[in-house]
């Protein structure tokens, strides 16, 4: 008779390293054939992310924790809003057409709206640029001419009969192409998909539609939102054309530090706003997780895509956000939130954190964000010392390559995936067949234990109002995208290679009003974001 109090023997996972026939045999359990290319590129990681697991595996969950599967972030539902533009100080149109082009959007809408250039020729203007400095840049897929031309057209016939949609009338934009507009291909940047047309427009494009604005291009991006490498070339930084423009937001970017357009919308889901909002030297809006339905935008991960304006200032990234928050009825984790701008700061009562360990590390940057939080220190705002949640937050980054795995199933599957310019390990192809190896055990407690540091958060948040920490450096990055955190990116001096660098501020959650005007105070006190990259006059 068996002793019911007996202990199982431990079980040891295999030490060994993984070889070929191990992928192949486990890729033959599911259903798929890999070449032997394929697994020879996957070997490396397939191998290394048991690591990942084991750090999972030592982190105590209660049963009580649930799945973050249906990721939502939490706020009572509100349909309040109000927003309108600071009055800039009177300003005159310039004589040159370089510095028209990299005017701050706000202001742009000030010459707009005073009549002292039409949208048209501003669209003109644009359309120009586009077309100009495009070989140099390599920004651009689509150029939606004709739709653009007519929408200034009507702006203009709008704002004569003193119908006012609001700041963005007759601002010409750029959107990623990932965002689907009727008429007009949207490629994801990738091969396979180059000549895919969606008979709809996003939820974004048709709310800046109704606030007038112009859409002038549809803009590069990394082959299915990754990196600044299409199907069309490698998009560059302007500060620097010997350099990517980072991605993969690239093009919005890029066109957005140039002045190709007045402003662009980009996506992030693990650093495609920040990355190259950093590389270009531009402020980004990632916004509250939900914040801005992505209804017509290309799934890369359900539960960590993100919408956002990447624009000249941070009063343009207020302005554009305005338009685009809130719900639709089409994106299951779109949410109604208030957003309130100008806001009044409380100055005495803010409670601004800076996380000090990772200002401590030797990193790109260090020197400009170090004379960041002293500028910060020298307005007037405290700063409090405050550590993040201490959980394996790289241990959790195979979240996205699972969901992203899902949303290219076919793909790979079909072969197809060959056609991608980039297949190095460091790439979809790859990534896609490493992710189809991953269990679903793991990946349930790895959203168990997103849940737990979701909970961490909130705890931070009760003690801070939002807190600072370099770009791209350390945890920080992937942590807010988890959690569904606002960030905003603005530039902060040079670097490495004449390319700019940046510092992040991050809000709690639904909190973009008060984000937003503290790093306004920061910039007004600064002029890292009036800096232009030269050559800008003529293409190279």
């Amino acid at each position: 008779m068996s002793n019911s109090n007996a202990q199982p023997a431990e079980i040891q996972p295999e030490s060994q390293a993984i070889e070929p026939i191990d992928i192949a045999t486990a890729a033959r359990l599911i259903g798929l054939e890999f070449t032997a290319a394929e697994i020879d590129l996957m070997l490396d990681e397939v191998d290394e992310r048991r690591k990942s697991y084991e750090a999972l595996r030592n982190m105590p969950i209660a049963n009580s924790i649930a799945p973050a599967l249906q990721f939502q972030v939490s706020a009572p539902p509100s349909h309040l809003s109000l927003a309108s533009e600071q009055p800039p100080a009177p300003i005159q149109i310039p004589n040159d057409e370089t510095t028209l082009a990299l005017m701050p959007m706000s202001e742009l809408s000030y010459l707009i709206h005073t009549r002292q250039i039409s949208s048209f020729a501003l669209t003109e203007l644009y359309l120009d640029r586009l077309q100009r400095f495009d070989p140099l840049l390599e920004c651009t897929i689509t150029l939606t001419a004709e739709l653009a031309l007519d929408q200034a057209k009507r702006a203009d016939a709008e704002l004569a009969a003193g119908r006012v949609r609001g700041p963005l009338h007759g601002i010409p934009w750029g959107a990623k192409d990932l965002l689907a507009v009727r008429g007009y291909p949207t490629t994801w940047g990738a091969a396979p998909f180059k000549d895919q047309r969606i008979d709809a427009d996003a939820t974004v494009v048709q709310k800046l539609e109704q606030a007038g604005a112009v859409l002038a291009a549809k803009l590069s991006l990394g082959a299915l939102a990754w990196g600044d490498v299409w199907f069309g070339g490698k998009t560059r930084s302007p500060w620097n054309t010997d350099e990517g423009s980072s991605g993969s937001s690239a093009g919005p970017g890029a066109a957005t530090a140039a002045g190709l357009v007045g402003f662009s919308i980009g996506s992030e889901t693990w650093g495609s706003i920040v990355s190259p909002s950093t590389a270009c030297g531009v402020t980004g809006l990632r916004p509250t997780f939900g914040r801005v339905s992505r209804h017509g935008a290309m799934a890369l991960s359900w539960s960590m895509d993100k919408l956002g304006p990447m624009c000249r200032s941070v009063e343009d990234c207020a302005l554009v956000f305005a338009a685009i928050h809130g719900s639709d009825g089409l994106d299951p984790a779109a949410r109604d939130y208030p957003f309130l701008w100008p806001v009044e700061l409380d100055m005495a009562g803010l409670r601004i954190g800076y996380v000090a360990n990772a200002f401590d590390q030797d990193y790109n940057g260090r020197e400009n964000d170090l004379q960041t939080l002293e500028t910060l220190r020298s307005l007037g705002l405290n700063l409090i010392p405050i550590s993040l949640p201490d959980y394996p937050i790289p241990a959790l980054g195979f979240i996205l390559m699972v969901e992203a795995a899902a949303a290219f199933d076919e793909l790979t599957r079909s072969g197809r995936d060959d056609l991608l310019v980039r297949q190095v390990k460091d790439a979809w192809p790859n990534v896609f067949r490493q992710a189809r190896l991953i269990p679903a055990v793991e990946y349930v407690q790895a959203n168990r234990v997103r849940s737990m540091l979701m909970a961490a958060m909130a705890e931070l948040f009760k003690d801070i109002d939002l807190y600072v920490a370099p770009s791209l450096a350390g945890d920080n990055l992937l942590l807010t995208n988890l959690t569904g955190h606002p960030s905003l990116t603005l530039p902060n001096g040079m670097g490495d290679k004449n390319l700019p660098n940046s510092f992040t501020f991050t809000g709690g959650l639904f909190d973009e009003s008060r984000l937003l005007a503290v790093a306004q105070l920061y910039q007004q006190a600064t002029d890292f974001h009036r800096r232009l990259p030269a050559g800008l006059s003529s293409a190279a």
